[in-house]
């Protein structure tokens, strides 16, 4: 991880192609592009491997998020339910519908945990979005069992976890949506972008106008259509280049997840020397992308004791009991309701009357499993020296605790 690690003549051959027709508007301009379309090709082909119906391209996976909460009716007034361990995307994106995230624990998958999911689930609750974090499944088909008896869609938040895969089926297809990011830190990469994909051509439809301003797609998506529109949009169309470089990483993606599988199996086995420890519960080993190496210790302690020894070797891990970007605890701007809007929005309503307020003490058993946790993100390109290095800082830290 990431994919840059092995951007070659794939993706500038890709580039090229679009910089030759002088285009990087993904519609309109049918003479001069002499049908070159990168960004309806990603789509057409993330779709087939994803095995999914359709998937619409757009600007990050953040508004990939956003993007499915629209099509689904989801805003003001309403809830939606996600985890206390992700990336701030996820909850921004609620918010920027106009909806209140709700947040689950976390069990030792480190995604939702199916149980307190059912223990949150109101009136209000209009969408739930489990994360595939760190490229391995969420318990997904019990979380979509528990929102069909409610009548509540799901929107599986695969931004960590593409190319990653449950029993065989694809992580993304089991909700009504699945999102993903190509961020310049993920295992494929275009440097900014993202992919909604779904098997309702509905949803899909409206995905497709939504993300231009709300322009009739009557031929989507080589051609807008008319000029007629049937409701408001914005914009978040991916351009060209990324489209092209999209193309080009989703040819290795395979590649690359079955390298991290190597590296992370060694980095396995060194860490299985350390007394007490205990790995993260992956659902399904075959369809983990492997973007992510994750192991827990008996206690909070031990966890820092370990990663004092790695860090005196060169290898820290991360320790998301600190982690500001993706632990519940520790997201400042949301447990103070920080904003730049005068009235207080989302945190207020317009009346400047307090909508929500989050605890920090809310998520006691993820707080418990976050203490315990280590984890060192896999690269895709690791030298034999850098290993080996990482492996002697495994085996020092069993010795020393």
């Amino acid at each position: 991880m990431p994919g840059f690690e092995v951007f070659g003549e794939e993706e500038k051959k890709e580039i090229m192609e679009v910089l030759d027709t002088g285009v990087l508007f993904r519609y309109e301009f049918p003479e001069q592009r002499k049908g070159v379309y990168k960004v309806r090709s990603f789509e057409q082909k993330f779709a087939a491997y994803c095995g999914a119906g359709y998937a619409q391209a757009v600007t990050s996976g953040t508004v990939a998020l956003k993007v499915a909460l629209a099509v689904l009716g989801v805003g003001p007034g309403d809830e939606v339910i996600t985890q206390g361990f992700t990336f701030v995307a996820t909850w921004e994106a609620i918010f920027d519908v106009g909806a209140v995230p709700v947040f689950t624990e976390v069990d030792e998958t480190l995604n939702m945990d199916p149980a307190d999911l059912e223990k949150k689930i109101t009136a209000k609750t209009k969408a739930i979005i489990p994360v595939h974090m760190m490229g391995a499944p969420a318990r997904i088909a019990e979380i979509v069992a528990i929102a069909d008896k409610h009548g509540i869609p799901v929107i599986e938040d695969t931004a960590q976890a593409a190319g990653g895969k449950l029993n065989g089926k694809a992580l993304g297809t089991f909700g009504k949506c699945g999102t993903f990011s190509f961020d310049a830190v993920k295992t494929m990469t275009t440097g900014e972008g993202g992919m909604v994909i779904t098997n309702d051509e509905a949803l899909w439809r409206n995905m497709s106008e939504y993300h231009d301003h709300g322009h009739d797609h009557a031929s989507n998506p080589g051609g807008r259509g008319g000029e007629g529109r049937s409701f408001i949009g914005f914009n978040y169309r991916m351009m060209e280049l990324q489209g092209a470089i999209g193309l080009a990483q989703l040819a290795k993606l395979d590649g690359m997840i079955a390298t991290q599988k190597e590296h992370k199996k060694v980095l396995r086995a060194a860490a299985a020397k350390i007394p007490g420890v205990t790995f993260r519960t992956i659902l399904d080993p075959a369809g983990d992308n492997a973007t992510f190496f994750a192991f827990f210790l008996p206690d909070a302690q031990k966890a820092r004791a370990v990663n004092q020894v790695l860090k005196d070797n060169g290898c820290g891990a991360i320790y998301f009991a600190d982690n500001t970007w993706h632990y519940y605890p520790k997201w400042e701007h949301l447990l103070a309701g920080s904003t730049l809007a005068k009235s207080g929005w989302p945190f207020n309503d317009q009346q400047g009357k307090k909508r929500v307020i989050y605890d920090p003490q809310v998520l006691p058993a993820t707080a418990a499993i976050m203490g315990r946790l280590l984890v060192f993100q896999v690269p895709i390109k690791l030298s034999a020296a850098r290993l080996k290095e990482m492996c002697a800082a495994l085996e020092k830290a069993a010795a020393a605790v």
